[in-house]
């Protein structure tokens, strides 16, 4: 059996420590879209607190993943936006992304759209729906 060195795991576990916690995830996959205003993020991501939002932005401002901007206008307005640390996640997140869709069921499934590949390369679409108490 190969040996893994302490290194390549210290450096592994801090990462997935670092997007693994609730919340960060969805906050960096939101602002993967651009610079967004707090708001918007809030928005995006339902049931976050507005105190855990801004604990995982300062958190995620201090592992120099974001940028926060203060743009002076009347009101003042705060925007955020991922820095090229963070922006360098998004291949990390799709695959996760698609990793949670083949193997994390949801517990109450929306209406969703599905697509099927045929061997010569087209892609068929269709809508489901998902059966109320299923």
């Amino acid at each position: 059996m190969a040996e893994i060195a302490p290194r390549v795991c210290a450096r592994f576990h801090r990462a997935v420590e670092l997007i693994g916690s609730r919340w960060t995830g969805a906050i960096i996959q939101t602002l993967l879209q651009g610079k967004t205003r707090y708001a918007l993020i809030k928005s995006a991501i339902p049931d976050i607190t507005d105190r855990m939002l801004s604990e995982r932005l300062r958190s995620l401002e201090a592992e120099d993943l974001v940028t926060r901007w203060v743009i002076a206008d009347t009101p003042v307005r705060v925007e955020y936006e991922l820095t090229e640390k963070g922006r360098s996640l998004q291949n990390a997140l799709q695959e996760i992304g698609t990793w949670a869709e083949r193997w994390i069921p949801l517990e109450n499934p929306p209406d969703e759209a599905t697509d099927q590949h045929a061997a010569d390369g087209s892609t068929t679409y269709r809508r489901t729906r998902a059966a109320k108490g299923a």
